[in-house]
């Protein structure tokens, strides 16, 4: 009907409908970016983990042990034919969903209180030196 306002069928709006045109590809394009980032995390992690032991920071190397093992764990025990840690049809099948995102609301936590951890740090040291 001509002047009506509104989205016409057919038509794509960014806002409230746009989870609904193509949610499960989109899901799974997602899923494919966030899958792109856990082996750099993991090797990033890694690292720095295996840095903190040779320059003998104790506590902070014991910080970020268990979230560097976590990580490898997770890398590992990934079951064959998955596309990775994060699969589509894993989190819709099993509703993993809910458990993914408290791990990353646990890992936001983390790292926000390394960041003030290390800024604390660096302070310390520039006021001492």
């Amino acid at each position: 009907m001509p002047g009506t306002t509104g989205p016409q069928r057919g038509s794509h709006s960014p806002g409230l409908g746009s989870s609904q045109v193509g949610g499960p590809q989109r899901a799974t394009d997602l899923l494919f970016t966030r899958n792109m980032w856990v082996i750099p995390e993991l090797i990033g992690h890694t690292i720095v983990t295996v840095l903190l032991l040779i320059s003998l920071h104790w506590f902070i190397f014991l910080l970020n042990l268990p979230v560097a093992t976590w990580n490898i764990y997770r890398y590992i025990m990934v079951p064959s034919g998955n596309m990775g840690v994060f699969d589509p049809t894993e989190i819709h099948n099993r509703g993993q969903l809910k458990s993914h995102m408290k791990e990353a609301m646990i890992k936001l936590g983390f790292h926000l209180l390394c960041f003030f951890m290390y800024l604390y740090s660096m302070i310390l040291a520039l006021i001492n030196d």
